[in-house]
């Protein structure tokens, strides 16, 4: 049998992109091995979010192809694969630089992965050399999800389920739309197969994922359904414990979804919801089609409808033209909210973005001061609402065996990471855990009569 390499830079949503690239390849009778060296195919699953992202990328591919030529002076091969978001944007430019690469796919195209792998493979076998890679990065009429095989094997308790894809907002500092393309819903029917078959394989927590997941619209044969909809039938599927969402818009929370944190119990009581910025001026400049008191709004309906739910948010400092004042706004805001997690990021320029040829770019030095400081505010926040739990008695879903010898790992409701003491076969149950300690990023908990755990 051979087998096939999948590293995945990034997203949630590339994660689950990798898992389905995996179950087209199993077809063709791939297996997955977690290390390139023994890999028959090995296919780098790209995200451009990040600074130097292709950079890195073309740092991994160097490797790979010293490991080729390795395998080839043993009488073997390698096939290399680029997929993602990084081969999206820049496809021709990365076979010029690395023209030792096979296959360049995009990240709406990888359900053709064993006709791109056939093609690659018939390329090799006409050239006399390397220098012939397949490229496919244009987005199809037709959608990946219409082609990609069923789940297949054991699942584990948790799983992703994309329900939506690409993005229509624009903001001035993403490059999504380009590389990911309109927004895109699957259809319900589609969705509820897909969940049903995840639990079947074990999964009792469902995210469902989305660029922008609460723009969702996707069609039952007679309409529209929304995500409040799409969630509420999810819950009534048997089995199904735990059901969360991302990545949403402000824009895009509606009466229903916000509706159904209160009334769907499985719909857990953790919320990201990106705000990028307290500032209005910088929002604006930002293209996000929404004010701090829009944002502040949704916040508190949210709260109305589920008072324990917490929430998570992203932050972008030193976008161009972002003042002392614009700063300090955003420090407001986080006082104002009090977050549970939050992810903060120095703003760095993605080519073919907006906010990548403005001329009033912000110095380095005055970014890297304003991102401390914002971090230094919500990691006091997140330690805060650790420690809180501290002595309550929480529902965790344990989900792995940890480092440590008898350490198991899992989530509570609030996303929150927990580190406790068990034996293994616990690994997939929800259990009920004493909290005894809170940390910057994470938990400690004790089981009580471990022996009667179901």
């Amino acid at each position: 049998m051979k087998k096939v390499h999948i590293k995945t830079y990034g997203c949630q949503m590339n994660v689950y992109d990798s898992g389905k690239m995996a179950e087209s390849l199993a077809v063709l009778g791939y297996a997955e091995t977690a290390t390139p060296d023994d890999a028959d195919l090995v296919i780098l699953n790209t995200c451009h979010i990040r600074e130097k992202a292709a950079e890195k990328v073309y740092s991994e591919l160097g490797r790979l192809r010293d490991l080729r030529a390795e395998k080839k002076q043993q009488g073997g091969d390698l096939v290399i694969g680029v997929a993602g978001c990084v081969a999206q944007a820049e496809g021709a430019e990365m076979l010029r630089r690395a023209p030792y690469v096979d296959m360049v796919f995009g990240p709406q195209t990888y359900h053709r992965l064993p006709e791109l792998l056939a093609q690659a493979q018939r390329a090799q076998d006409l050239a006399t050399g390397r220098g012939r890679g397949v490229l496919d990065t244009e987005f199809p009429l037709e959608s990946k999800f219409d082609s990609l095989p069923e789940p297949q094997g054991a699942s584990s308790a948790t799983a992703f389920l994309t329900v939506q894809e690409g993005c229509d907002k624009f903001c001035s500092f993403c490059v999504v739309p380009y590389t990911r393309g309109a927004e895109f819903s699957r259809p319900a029917a589609d969705v509820l197969k897909e969940a049903r078959q995840l639990v079947q394989r074990g999964a009792k927590e469902i995210t469902l994922l989305g660029q922008n997941v609460n723009a969702y619209h996707g069609a039952d044969g007679a309409g529209e359904w929304g995500l409040g909809r799409l969630i509420r039938e999810l819950a009534d599927i048997d089995g199904v414990q735990r059901i969360r969402y991302m990545t949403s818009h402000p824009r895009d929370m509606d009466a229903d979804l916000i509706a159904a944190h209160g009334d769907v119990p499985q719909l857990m009581p953790f919320l990201h919801l990106p705000v990028q910025s307290g500032s209005d001026r910088m929002l604006a400049a930002m293209n996000r089609k929404h004010t701090t008191a829009q944002y502040l709004e949704v916040i508190e309906r949210l709260r109305a409808a589920r008072p324990d739910l917490a929430f998570s948010s992203d932050f972008i400092v030193g976008h161009p033209g972002e003042t002392d004042a614009d700063f300090q706004a955003t420090l407001r805001l986080v006082e104002t909210v009090g977050y549970a997690q939050a992810y903060s990021f120095m703003y760095s320029p993605r080519p073919g973005t907006p906010a990548a040829v403005q001329d009033d770019q912000i110095p380095d030095d005055m970014k890297k001061a304003r991102l401390a400081a914002l971090q230094d505010l919500l990691n006091t926040q997140q330690v805060r609402f650790n420690q809180t739990h501290v002595g309550q008695k929480i529902p965790v879903l344990i989900e792995s065996t940890g480092k440590k010898p008898g350490q198991l790992v899992g989530r509570t409701p609030h996303m929150q990471s927990v580190h406790l003491d068990g034996p293994s076969r616990l690994v997939g149950g929800i259990v009920d855990v004493d909290i005894t300690a809170g940390y910057a990023n994470s938990l400690q908990g004790r089981i009580q009569l471990v022996a009667e755990v179901a």
